[in-house]
């Protein structure tokens, strides 16, 4: 069998209403290794994405832990770092081949969407993006993806309560350059209409501001879910994704 081009890593828990659909979409993809990332789910979730053509890893909780023990076993010359929730448009995974061959390119992302948009969600959507487009650092719902021995060299991700994709990228950018692609990811925006647009977006600022004053991963990830509650978002956690 010959390696793929792609290795998809998506970490889960308890995503068994979403699993299936998104693994049918790779699922027929000779280019695409798809590895489900489970971080312990009590709803069935690794059968069912097994079943529908995944391989499925057993991991510790947390998207740091889950997308580390995904890439432990990844085959292909390129990662990506999927969300369970978050669409790859079309042509995705053609366009991060060619962007991974191009000189001094270690990774990137996709411009950022959400579905469904309205209201507020417009200025979150419109101000991640200008954060994109100028500190060129997509974080995690924009589908993160890195060549393979640029994760490795790094040490993947460190497994923090919070903050993981955050710090990974910071740390991506010494080795090489990051790309932004014009295509869109879009993430369902079923964080926001949980706790609302304006008291989400300030919880996330907060965290931000923690972190860069050097308060504790899990300080911060204690002060996120005291304000913000979970709903059925699985493995929560912030990225600047979410400032808006």
């Amino acid at each position: 069998m010959s390696a793929p081009e792609v290795s998809i890593v998506v970490p889960v828990l308890n995503e068994a209403h979403r699993v299936v659909p998104m693994v049918e979409r790779f699922a027929d993809d000779p280019r695409v290794e798809l590895i489900v990332a489970d971080g312990g789910s009590s709803d069935g979730t690794p059968d069912l994405a097994a079943r529908a053509g995944a391989r499925v890893v057993a991991a510790a909780r947390g998207r740091g832990a889950q997308q580390n023990a995904g890439a432990r076993c990844a085959r292909a010359e390129i990662l990506l770092f999927l969300h369970v929730d978050t669409q790859l448009p079309p042509g995705a995974l053609d366009v991060v081949v060619r962007s991974t061959r191009a000189a001094g390119v270690v990774g990137g992302g996709f411009r950022f969407a959400l579905d469904p948009t309205s209201g507020g969600l417009r200025l979150v959507v419109g101000l991640t993006n200008l954060r994109t487009r100028i500190s060129r650092a997509p974080y995690g719902d924009q589908a993160l993806f890195v060549k393979t021995e640029v994760f490795r060299k790094m040490g993947g991700f460190r497994e923090l309560a919070i903050m993981e994709d955050l710090d990974f990228v910071r740390r991506m950018k010494k080795h090489g350059r990051i790309v932004v692609l014009p295509m869109k990811a879009t993430t369902s925006s079923r964080r926001w209409m949980a706790n609302g647009v304006l008291r989400t977006s300030l919880v996330n600022r907060l965290a931000v501001l923690m972190w860069a004053a050097g308060v504790s991963d899990r300080r911060i990830r204690r002060t996120y879910d005291r304000l913000l509650r979970r709903g059925d978002v699985e493995t929560t956690r912030l990225t600047v994704d979410d400032l808006g």
